[in-house]
C-alpha cells in the first residue's frame, strides 16, 4: 500500500505538469489571435424571435491590440425601417487587459459623454438576449484558470473543448466558458458559458469559418440561451483584418458621435 501511495505521490507532479502543458498549448493561437488583432467588420445584428419574425440593425466593429491592452470599439445602429427598438442605436468602447481590468464605456445618442457601464449590466445586449455587451470582448481566454477537458468532435470538426474559470481579480458575468477549439487552426466552433447565479447557459455556434490574410474569422455567429426561444446572429459582410488602426480609432469622446452609416 505504501509502495502504491509512493508512486501516485511521484505521478501526481507530472500529471499536473503534462495538463498545464497541454493547456498552454491550447491557448497559444486564441491568444495570439487576440494579441494580433487589428481588424475592421462591417454586417449585421439579427435578432430572430420564435415565431421567425427578424429585427436587423447594422453594426460596425473595430478592434485593435495595443501593448497590454485589446480594444474594440462596437457601433450598433437603429432598425432602419421602424427604428423603434429600444436597445439601439449604441457605441461602446471595450478594453481588455490580461489580468481582470477589463472595462466598458457605453454612449447613446443625445448623451454628452460615454458613461462607464458597471458589470452588473454586462449581461444586457444591444437587442436584448443574446450577445451581451461582454460578448464582444471574450476574455476568458486570459482567465485565471484553464483545463484541458478532453478531445471531442464537433460536427465534422476535431476539436479540444477549453474550460475556462475566472478569477477574483476577473471582471465578468460568467462563472465559466467551455470552448470547443478547432484543433488544426485553434479557433472555435462552439462555444458555451455558464452565467453567475442564475447558472443559464448562452450557447454561441460559429459558421463559415474561413482565413484572411494569415487570420481566421466566421462570417456568422448564432448565440442562444439553452432552453429558449428565439437566437440572435451577428453577419459579417465585410472586412479587413489588417486595418492599421491606432489610438485615435478608440477615443472614448467620439462614442458620442452618431451618424448613419
Amino acid at each position: 500500500m505504501r509502495l502504491a501511495w509512493a508512486i501516485l505521490a511521484a505521478s501526481l507532479p507530472l500529471a499536473i505538469a503534462a495538463q498545464a502543458r497541454d493547456a498552454a498549448s491550447v491557448l497559444a493561437a486564441p491568444r495570439e489571435r487576440v494579441q494580433t488583432a487589428d481588424f475592421r467588420a462591417t454586417g449585421r445584428l439579427v435578432r430572430v424571435e420564435a415565431d421567425g419574425s427578424r429585427v436587423s440593425v447594422p453594426i460596425h466593429l473595430k478592434a485593435h491590440w495595443f501593448p497590454g491592452v485589446l480594444r474594440v470599439v462596437v457601433e450598433v445602429g437603429a432598425d432602419a425601417q421602424t427604428k423603434t427598438s429600444a436597445h439601439v442605436p449604441v457605441h461602446f468602447l471595450l478594453e481588455m487587459r490580461p489580468g481582470g481590468s477589463s472595462s466598458i464605456r457605453i454612449a447613446h445618442p443625445g448623451d454628452t459623454a460615454a458613461a462607464v457601464l458597471p458589470v452588473e449590466k454586462w449581461s444586457d445586449g444591444p437587442l436584448g438576449d443574446g450577445f451581451s455587451y461582454e460578448d464582444f470582448l471574450e476574455p476568458q481566454f486570459f482567465w485565471a484558470s484553464q483545463t484541458v477537458l478532453e478531445e471531442a468532435k464537433y460536427g465534422a470538426r476535431d476539436c479540444e473543448v477549453l474550460k475556462s474559470v475566472p478569477g477574483a481579480a476577473d471582471r465578468t458575468h460568467y462563472a465559466e466558458v467551455k470552448t470547443w477549439l478547432d484543433k488544426g487552426i485553434g479557433f472555435p466552433v462552439y462555444v458555451e458559458k455558464t452565467r453567475k447565479g442564475s447558472g443559464a447557459v448562452e450557447q454561441f455556434t460559429y459558421f463559415g469559418l474561413r482565413q484572411t490574410g494569415g487570420v481566421w474569422s466566421a462570417s456568422q455567429v448564432e448565440a442562444k440561451m439553452r432552453g429558449g426561444t428565439g437566437s440572435m446572429l451577428l453577419i459579417v459582410e465585410r472586412g479587413s483584418a489588417q486595418a492599421n488602426l491606432g489610438l485615435k480609432d478608440f477615443r472614448p469622446e467620439d462614442l458620442t458621435r452618431f451618424q448613419d452609416h
